[in-house]
């Protein structure tokens, strides 16, 4: 059985302290725009969100979660559209 998560809503506060970055592969103007970056609080949280909509919704995710994903993301896990 799986077990139901309720996200953190991130204050105001909170997000003036994030150190956002955007990929190089990115792109200039291209669309494919997402930022991350560490919550500077000491809790080790990333944030993420669409550059194009930066007052939009923010995603925040705990050191683990976000370890959990780069490390899939190295291994291709989320090669979606590699075929």
């Amino acid at each position: 059985m799986s077990e139901t998560i309720t996200p953190t809503v991130a204050t105001a506060r909170e997000l003036a302290c994030v150190a956002w970055r955007i990929s190089t592969r990115s792109g200039n103007g291209s669309g494919n725009c997402v930022e991350a970056g560490p919550v500077l609080d000491g809790t080790g949280r990333v944030a993420v969100r669409h550059s194009h909509h930066p007052h939009g919704q923010v995603i925040l995710y705990t050191r683990a979660e976000w370890e959990a994903f780069i490390a899939g993301a190295k291994d291709g896990e989320f090669d979606f559209h590699s075929d």
